[in-house]
């Protein structure tokens, strides 16, 4: 499986979880090729023959950003209005991308209480909601997102941690079927719970 892993970050070298994160895949040999989007395009004039290139030479795409006010960094939003082309991804003729996946990777600054999906505030799968319907339209794959909570003011053996969970997950041909993925998921967990108790 060739794996693309595309960071959208203003400042990933200040950032401590997705630069630590990057590092951490790159390191494990499981990603085929690996960008720093903003370091690319400061200009925001994103070469989109380029990037449709690379999305054709790869099986999974992962998308990796911090989540900014409940949305995606400005430049994930271009590259994806200028990327995502008609008769590339989606119409007629578009469909460059089907079969293949869609991985988000995503640091949220809040703590889980302010995504517990009640009062005014929603899940952050709610949130991530338009990328799946994105996903959808251009026939890929969703993968269930991965994030990580308070991720500003998490411990380095948190960010650490988080991201040898990433690397165990990130090449799994299994979650290619997200709905057989979350249903071993699930299993497995129901598993543990009973074994946990003395039940199993």
């Amino acid at each position: 499986m060739k794996i693309l892993n595309l960071v959208f970050h203003p400042n990933l070298e200040s950032s401590r979880n997705n630069q630590t994160w990057k590092t951490q895949l790159e390191e494990s040999g499981k990603i085929t090729t690996s960008r720093d989007l903003y370091a690319e395009y400061p200009d925001f004039q994103i070469n989109v023959e380029k990037e449709q290139a690379l999305l054709l030479e790869h099986d999974r795409v992962v998308l990796q950003f911090p989540f900014y006010w409940y949305s995606m960094p400005p430049l994930l939003k271009k590259w994806l209005d200028d990327v995502l082309t008609h008769d590339f991804a989606y119409g007629a003729q578009g469909d460059k991308l089907k079969g293949k996946d869609m991985q988000l990777v995503v640091s949220v600054g809040g703590r889980e209480k302010f995504y517990s999906g009640f009062d005014i505030f929603t899940t952050v799968p709610d949130l991530l909601r338009p990328f799946q319907l994105t996903a959808n339209l251009i026939q890929m794959n969703y993968l269930q997102p991965e994030y990580m909570f308070n991720a500003d003011a998490a411990k380095p053996e948190e960010i650490e941690a988080f991201g040898v969970q990433l690397v165990e997950k990130i090449d799994d041909p299994k979650r290619s079927n997200p709905r057989q993925y979350l249903y071993d998921s699930m299993t497995q967990e129901l598993e543990d719970v009973y074994e946990d108790l003395g039940l199993a």
